[in-house]
């Protein structure tokens, strides 16, 4: 654990390698692209899989704070807002390609499925949700913001997780094709659960504490 600790701990290594690790998805997808590598329907490729990347890097920005609790390692959390940033990336890049591919980026058009297509609505919701995390993510916003605030606005991740979560349900619900669906729901089940859990110990021993 402490060798763990000591490599985290290493961010100007560690750092561009994250980085470089949360391109690879995008890479894949340009070359795809560029290859013809996409299969029959490479429009829906390109948005599925940004879809998909943006809800895997929320999950792995929420699985932080778990791992720091449990590890003792603080380092964890030092890649929050590089995770966080690129499941905006990826976010921004799954709307791009249904504007464009889906829709031909005729906003009248992108307007009438958004209020037709609950699904289309629930994860474009879920996009304008992340939108003021993006902007305040950085050390002079939580500044300006102060802790209090500034972590109040950020636990809009959690309603986020859930919204993409539902957008993906609904999305896959024509097809009948849950089976991704059921393991993103069951890792933040877990994820969510696990903060429920202490912020209900936070309260009962805040009571205790207080009847004392």
């Amino acid at each position: 654990m402490k060798r763990l600790a000591w490599i985290l701990g290493q961010t100007r290594i560690v750092k561009p390698i994250v980085f470089a690790l949360c391109l690879v998805p995008f890479a894949w997808l340009v070359v795809g692209a560029v290859t013809d590598g996409l299969g029959a329907n490479p429009a829906e490729t390109l948005i599925r899989s940004a879809g998909d990347w943006t809800l895997r890097l929320l999950c792995a920005c929420l699985a932080l704070t778990p791992l720091r609790v449990a590890t003792g390692i603080t380092a964890f959390v030092r890649y929050r807002r590089m995770l966080g940033l690129f499941a905006f990336a990826y976010a921004v890049l799954h709307l791009l390609c249904y504007a464009v591919f889906d829709q031909g980026l005729v906003v009248a058009d992108i307007a009438r499925d958004i209020a037709k297509r609950p699904f289309i609505l629930v994860g474009f919701a879920a996009f304008v949700a992340l939108v003021p995390l993006a902007a305040t993510s950085t050390t002079r916003a939580l500044r300006r913001l102060g802790p209090h605030r500034w972590q109040a606005l950020h636990r809009l991740v959690y309603p986020i997780a859930l919204l993409g979560l539902l957008h993906l349900f609904w999305m896959r619900s024509g097809k009948h094709d849950y089976e991704d669906v059921w393991i993103y729901a069951a890792v933040l089940a877990l994820l969510l659960g696990w903060r429920l859990r202490r912020s209900l110990r936070r309260v009962r021993v805040r009571a205790v504490t207080e009847a004392a």
